[in-house]
């Protein structure tokens, strides 16, 4: 079945923000790159405040899609974690760069305007729960602050990759910390 319009307008959004970031977003831009008639992206989104909601809640959408807690193995020990950990941050660094790179664009962008960021943030705190049921299975002390460092620690390796080492393997920095922290 052939992607709507709006579909393919949010497509183009997401690819146009993490290929140039937000200042490149426009309706006439979308409209290009998404190959849509002059017009199609507002007849969605009347205003760039609207495409940058229907963006968020896209991207929000594919990621719970994408990373579904009851679709994934269950995870209880270490090694698990180290595996999981390592394949989340390469998917997020490889097959979905682009899209990583749009919704941290939309964090920096939308860090003073709560409402419209909400999806996001809320997409964060759900992977944050599912993440800490997972340290805790595996049997880490004091998942909450463990949990909080796995996933800065994430964070900090995606950064890295997208922006200067895209090469960086990453499992041996996610391996030392799950290992440092299952001891405590």
């Amino acid at each position: 079945m052939p992607a709507s319009t709006r579909e393919r307008a949010l497509v183009a959004a997401v690819e146009l923000l993490g290929a140039e970031g937000v200042r490149a977003l426009s309706h006439t831009r979308v409209d290009g790159r998404a190959g849509l008639p002059p017009g199609s992206t507002s007849n969605w989104f009347r205003t760039r405040r609207a495409l940058l909601g229907g963006v968020v809640d896209w991207i929000a959408e594919r990621e719970r899609a994408d990373f579904d807690p009851a679709a994934m193995p269950a995870v209880t020990d270490p090694d698990g974690l180290i595996e999981g950990l390592s394949a989340m941050v390469e998917l997020q660094s490889g097959e979905f760069a682009v899209r990583t790179r749009a919704r941290y664009a939309l964090f920096l962008e939308l860090a003073g305007d709560p409402a419209l960021s909400e999806p996001l943030r809320h997409q964060r705190r759900e992977f944050e729960r599912w993440t800490e049921m997972i340290v805790t299975a595996v049997g880490i002390a004091d998942p909450v602050p463990a949990t909080r460092a796995l996933m800065a620690l994430g964070d900090g390796l995606l950064l890295h990759r997208l922006t200067v080492d895209p090469e960086l393997d990453m499992r041996p920095a996610i391996e030392r910390a799950v290992r440092a922290l299952a001891r405590s």
